[in-house]
């Protein structure tokens, strides 16, 4: 009866029965819980139970991590593991293709569009092998990078570092980190007779040292060491893209700036196509989802992701367009910058700060381009969100901006406004705090 006379109770006087009964039971459930962890405490506290306390919680946290990164596809789960998939990728790049005209898609393909004139015309001096074996899809190498520390991740054939080498003029330096024999043997062929016959230099700026973009200190790059890295198509290649991003932050000095190009998915794919040795090997397995990755920049430390550029990819044979249904595929170019704690935020926002480009940055006479939202024209004056203002003032990029006004005072949200390449259904997605 007393039960029935509840279940006509209104809601609230029920909740109110039952909140009380949960109150009167909770002492009995403490005393009882507490004489459970008397008895134990003698055993739980010795040094053999929290050691295996310890690996537990590491056993979890790891397995949670793992799954998380599967899902987000910043891993490549594969049958024999990383080494497998290393594997695969030195296959395809160093027996598979013989020239870039052997690939199935225009993933490893560049817009000659998004090739700035300062590359154009340093490529035409790079010898012809090193460029029949280029494999990259977007044009990874910034303009005005004069006497900077560059290092290019995944570097092949050296491509990239030969431009990057004439670009940053005697005074810098270009180090390349590869882990196939194959490509390494002819990026360091043409070393000594480009730098110094072609370029002029006294001795050579460019060096290509044999390792996996996952640990760079096993190939000899210390903390904070170089300006810019520069990366094209390789990423996703990579089984572990969390390790290739703290890598990056760990060896960047502040101020520098990560700016590569890579492959970017409009959705999850599924494991066994990111498994597949073929679809790896065209760059589309590894690829991320697009707003994943911004996630996993955000958490490594470069907080705001900028997009430079992007294209769609065409896939062209048609088994692997089957295969893929109606995934999308892009190349994007992304700039992230490696600035002190608390200077980039997850969101535009305003301190009524105005940022002018002088000129001076060689390929960029008249306006310099730093996002797809963001050109500057040489002496005029343009109102910037904090994170903006920090990029062209804080970086590698200060000595050609002027930077006015300070973070004293707080205005709300800046609003960037959206990014282009982010609201054209048939462009790229885009990224970052400005989009």
């Amino acid at each position: 009866r007393d039960r029935r006379e509840r279940a006509r109770a209104p809601k609230s006087t029920r909740a109110r029965t039952m909140a009380s009964a949960t109150v009167t039971a909770a002492p009995a459930r403490a005393t009882r819980a507490t004489r459970r962890r008397d008895s134990s405490r003698s055993s739980a506290t010795s040094p053999r139970a929290t050691s295996a306390r310890t690996r537990a919680r590491a056993r979890a946290s790891s397995s949670s991590s793992g799954a998380l990164d599967a899902l987000l596809g910043a891993t490549i789960i594969a049958p024999g593991g990383d080494a497998s998939v290393r594997a695969s990728v030195q296959k395809y790049y160093g027996e598979t293709l013989s020239t870039s005209d052997d690939l199935k898609t225009s993933a490893c393909c560049t817009p000659s569009e998004q090739i700035p004139k300062a590359v154009r015309e340093a490529l035409r001096e790079v010898p012809d092998e090193v460029k029949a074996k280029y494999y990259g899809c977007g044009s990874p190498t910034p303009i005005g990078i004069d006497g900077l520390r560059v290092l290019d991740l995944g570097s092949g054939s050296g491509r990239d570092c030969y431009v990057a080498a004439k670009l940053v003029g005697e005074n810098g330096s270009v180090l390349g980190v590869d882990m196939t024999d194959g490509q390494l043997e002819v990026a360091r062929k043409y070393v000594d007779e480009y730098c110094t016959k072609t370029l002029g230099y006294a001795k050579a700026n460019m060096r290509f040292e044999k390792g996996t973009i996952e640990d760079l200190k096993a190939a000899g790059v210390p903390d904070a060491s170089v300006d810019m890295i520069i990366s094209n198509c390789v990423i996703n290649l990579s089984p572990d893209k969390p390790a290739v991003l703290s890598e990056a932050y760990r060896v960047l000095a502040n101020g520098g700036e990560f700016y590569f190009s890579d492959v970017y998915c409009d959705r999850r794919l599924q494991e066994d196509l990111r498994s597949h040795e073929i679809l790896l090997g065209e760059c589309l397995g590894g690829a991320m989802y697009v707003e994943d990755f911004k996630r996993l920049c955000q958490a490594v430390g470069f907080t705001d992701p900028r997009v430079l550029a992007g294209h769609e990819i065409e896939v062209r044979d048609p088994a692997l367009a089957e295969l893929l249904g109606e995934a999308k595929f892009y190349s994007i170019t992304y700039r992230l910058f490696k600035l002190p704690p608390g200077c980039l935020e997850t969101l535009c926002e305003d301190y009524g700060q105005y940022a002018v480009y002088n000129g001076g940055l060689p390929g960029a006479p008249n306006a310099y381009q730093l996002d797809d939202h963001h050109r500057f024209e040489k002496n005029k004056p343009m109102l910037v969100c904090g994170n903006t203002g920090s990029m062209v003032g804080e970086t590698w990029l200060g000595k050609y901006f002027t930077l006015v006004g300070d973070r004293s005072t707080h205005y709300g949200l800046f609003d960037c406004g959206p990014s282009p390449v982010a609201a054209s259904s048939s462009a790229a997605p885009g990224g970052g705090a400005c989009c």
